[in-house]
């Protein structure tokens, strides 16, 4: 089946900023809302999307979307989580930094801070933050993964065991309603869980996008966080069970 030019635009947006809202597209196609959610139902059935309450997400299966996309994804929202999260840093400290577009985001909004010591697997973090003179950066070596510019691997992992950090900031790649952390590669997921061993406080970075998504291996339960900070509400269930847990939730609305 043949998309039409606005089934089309739907998904370029979709994929560019991470979720697509039918009260939006009806409104930016002069359209009616039947009419998004047949184009919708189209795209989730020729899997394009998946569909989600009020709208879609890309549909990404069991391997995780490639480093140009998911930079691309919902940019606005990752910036704006970086800001909330890296206002939650104070000036000298120590802090880990995992991998993932909204981890560098993070390190964009850190520039200006003062006295840091930042230990990270990733290199898209350590060229961000080489442009701040005052910030030690420690990159713990590994295997190269080139797509993305991280490093994994037993080495990555004890280097990690060797600090104690009063911050770490992890990603994920999906984020289950029951809470879990979730990702696709188990070597990364190993160095994750070193992170949260070695730090005094978690700060997990998730844009709502990932609340739609699945990835087969298991990081951590958000109860193991001090605060998530994301871009969108959460679900009623999710929401109460973060408040259960005691993990603070800090909705960073981009602009």
């Amino acid at each position: 089946m043949a998309l039409s030019f606005r089934q089309t635009e739907i998904l370029d947006i979709a994929r560019a900023e991470g979720r697509v809202v039918v009260e939006d597209l009806a409104q930016r196609f002069e359209v009616t809302l039947q009419t998004i959610r047949r184009d919708l139902g189209d795209l989730a059935g020729l899997g394009h999307l998946d569909r989600v309450h009020g709208g879609a997400v890309p549909r990404s299966g069991v391997a995780n979307f490639g480093y140009d996309a998911r930079r691309r994804m919902n940019a606005a929202g990752k910036a704006a989580i970086g800001r909330a999260c890296a206002a939650a840093i104070a000036d000298n400290a120590s802090v880990m930094m995992t991998l993932g577009t909204t981890v560098e985001a993070v390190a964009r909004a850190l520039v200006r801070h003062r006295n840091l010591t930042v230990v990270t697997n990733n290199v898209n973090v350590a060229n961000t933050l080489a442009a701040n003179p005052g910030c030690e950066i420690v990159v713990a070596g590994g295997v190269l993964r080139r797509s993305d510019g991280g490093l994994v691997g037993e080495l990555t992992t004890q280097v990690f065991a060797q600090f104690k950090v009063d911050f770490a900031v992890i990603g994920c790649s999906a984020l289950d309603r029951d809470g879990d952390l979730l990702d696709y590669d188990l070597a990364e997921v190993r160095v994750s869980r070193t992170i949260l061993r070695q730090a005094r406080q978690v700060f997990v970075v998730c844009d709502h996008a990932k609340l739609a998504r699945s990835a087969p291996a298991r990081v951590a339960s958000l109860a193991e966080v001090k605060t998530l900070f994301t871009d969108y509400p959460l679900p009623d269930d999710l929401a109460r069970r973060c408040a259960d847990w005691g993990t603070a939730v800090e909705v960073a609305a981009p602009g």
